[in-house]
């Protein structure tokens, strides 16, 4: 028979928060796969668990070479437990492989539930809820940066970002330039740990606070685009979406027709907006094309 590959979920901060049977899994493994070793050392000490299994690495610099050992002893009914340096495993952290290349070979795959920053932050930032998207960790280029930013800029479900702290402030800046400077956002610093903090405000507002300097882990949430009726859209917001979205690699006649559909507008009215601009001098660029 196989065995059974176990994603199990560790503290984001507070180790009182480990699940129960975190401490279970660890000691009876076969096999402790572990982002970090060094962290997984500390980690069972504080829980005074002895893990009896053999201890791996895997991590970014490994995964590719590793996942088919761990399904070799899969394969031969060995229990692996998976555990990263916080939070979920996969979850923009080392796991998608091995659980991939184990549901392919049928083996059974399943989870210990622990603390997610996702969740955590989203529910802290006293934005929407009931509809959201995780983003991960954006682009380090600038200009990647935009243009993954542009690509979510119509986006009506609350956004979910980490981020280093040393580039914070420049992604907060990027945000607020694409999404607007009045959008709703949350940094969520430090959770669950001693100096946990939740800075909420507008985007402008929040990438000045962080050009002083943040320190620690981050989550970022912002607002989703609000909907719009034809009232609430001006000419130049109108044009100004087309141009995000050109800029995002879209041809003018989708991106016409996506602003018209977000704006609850017909396209002619967006095609109207586009023309006027460009004859005026600050338009969307290049020559009109009719989407009618």
């Amino acid at each position: 028979m196989t065995g059974t590959l176990v994603l199990a979920g560790t503290p984001i901060g507070d180790i009182a928060d480990a699940p129960p049977r975190l401490a279970e899994e660890l000691a009876g493994a076969d096999i402790v796969a572990a982002e970090d070793t060094r962290r997984l050392r500390r980690l069972t000490q504080a829980l005074g668990v002895l893990p009896k299994g053999r201890v791996v690495s895997y991590f970014e610099g490994n995964e590719s070479a590793r996942t088919p050992e761990l399904v070799e002893e899969l394969l031969g009914g060995a229990r692996v437990l998976l555990v990263t340096d916080a939070g979920m495993p996969s979850v923009s952290d080392p796991g998608y492989r091995l659980v991939a290349a184990a549901v392919e070979k049928d083996i059974r795959v399943t989870a210990v539930p622990g603390p997610s920053a996702v969740l955590t932050a989203l529910a802290l930032s006293g934005l929407p809820v009931d509809r959201f998207c995780f983003e991960g960790f954006l682009p380090r280029k600038a200009g990647e940066r935009l243009s993954r930013l542009r690509e979510v800029a119509g986006e009506r479900r609350t956004l979910v970002y980490f981020e280093a702290p040393h580039r914070l402030d420049d992604t907060l800046a990027a945000m607020a330039e694409v999404f607007g400077t009045d959008r709703r956002a949350a940094v969520c610093r430090e959770l669950t740990k001693t100096y946990e903090e939740v800075r909420r405000g507008p985007l402008d507002e929040l990438a000045r606070w962080a050009a002083e300097g943040v320190r620690g882990e981050i989550t970022v949430v912002v607002e989703g685009a609000p909907e719009a009726g034809p009232e609430e859209l001006d000419a130049e917001e109108l044009v100004r979406r087309v141009r995000v979205r050109e800029e995002a690699g879209e041809r003018r006649k989708e991106a016409i027709a996506a602003v018209a559909v977000e704006a609850g507008v017909p396209k002619r009215v967006v095609f109207d907006a586009v023309v006027a601009a460009k004859r005026a001098g600050g338009g969307a660029g290049g020559g009109a094309e009719n989407p009618l």
